[in-house]
């Protein structure tokens, strides 16, 4: 997979709202939770989900915070892998708070 051009990260930033671009080489978001179980039920899902794409984003829970951060390290930057992998956590982020 190739980097994204940064005119290309910012079209794509459009469309996945809270999602920021961090150092040129990152996106992140952070996601709340009600409590901390829930957050860690959200990670596993993240996880199985990473897995089956081997694209394995950061992670990092702080009691009812869940923050990811997402890069392709083989292209040196984002990537549009990077990209579906952010929308797919948002769309299971829904299941969670609905």
């Amino acid at each position: 997979m190739e980097k994204l051009l940064d005119q290309d990260i910012i079209t794509y930033l459009k469309n996945l709202p809270g999602w920021k671009w961090d150092e040129g080489k990152w996106m992140s978001k952070r996601y709340r939770f009600q409590n901390y179980l829930t957050g860690v039920s959200f990670v596993n899902e993240l996880a199985n989900y990473s897995e089956h794409r081997n694209h394995h984003p950061f992670i990092s829970i702080d009691y009812k915070v869940v923050t990811i951060k997402l890069s392709s390290w083989n292209a040196g930057g984002l990537t549009s892998l990077d990209m579906e992998m952010a929308k797919i956590f948002d769309e299971i982020y829904d299941q969670f708070v609905e």
